[in-house]
C-alpha cells in the first residue's frame, strides 16, 4: 500500500465525484427489536460468483455499529417517487421508533425491512468489512432478491436528486 498525500481540496473533491450520477437506495438492518435505516448512494454489485454486493457506512453513524453487529441487511433501490424517504433517512439523529411507519414495507426472510415501492430489493449477510477511511466498506452475500415495483429510478447528481 502507498501512503496517500493530500494535494486535493476536500470541497473540490466532493464537487468532482458528485459528477458521477448514482442510484439511491435505503439500507436497513434490525438489531433486537429495533429497525435501523440509512440512505446510501454507495452501493454496487461486486461479484456474480458468489453473489456479492457492497455499500459504505460512515463510521460515526449509529447505523454503522448496528449493521456490523446484526450481520444482515436489506437494500431497497428507490424509485423517483420515494425522494421524500431518501431525504428522511439521510437526516441524522431522527428517532428510531416508528421511523418506517410512513412508508409501506414488509419483512424479508432475514427480518430486515424492505420497502414495498422499491424498484429492487436485496437481502444480504455480511461476509467482510474493510476499512475505507471515515467509512467502512461492508460486503455482503446476497440471500434474497425481488423487483416489487417498476418506474423511473431516483438518481443523485451534482448534489441534487434527479430522475430519468
Amino acid at each position: 500500500m502507498h501512503s496517500i498525500e493530500r494535494h486535493v481540496d476536500p470541497a473540490t473533491y466532493r464537487k468532482v465525484v458528485g459528477r458521477f450520477a448514482t442510484g439511491v437506495a435505503i439500507v436497513t438492518t434490525r438489531l433486537g427489536d429495533v429497525d435501523h435505516a440509512m440512505t446510501i448512494n454507495s452501493f454496487t454489485s461486486v461479484s456474480l460468483d458468489p453473489l456479492l454486493v457492497l455499500f459504505c457506512a460512515e463510521k460515526v453513524a449509529r447505523f454503522h455499529d448496528a449493521v456490523l453487529e446484526s450481520g444482515v441487511w436489506g437494500v431497497s433501490v428507490l424509485p423517483a417517487s420515494m425522494e421524500d424517504a431518501s431525504r428522511f433517512f439521510a437526516h441524522r439523529g431522527r428517532p428510531l421508533n416508528g421511523q418506517l411507519a410512513t412508508w409501506p414495507h414488509h419483512r424479508g426472510e432475514s427480518g430486515v425491512a424492505l420497502f414495498d415501492d422499491a424498484l429492487a430489493t436485496l437481502e444480504c449477510a455480511t461476509t467482510a468489512v474493510h476499512d475505507g477511511g471515515d467509512h467502512s466498506i461492508v460486503v455482503g452475500g446476497v440471500t434474497a432478491i425481488d423487483t416489487p415495483s417498476d418506474g423511473a429510478p431516483l438518481l443523485y447528481h451534482k448534489g441534487r436528486y434527479k430522475s430519468l
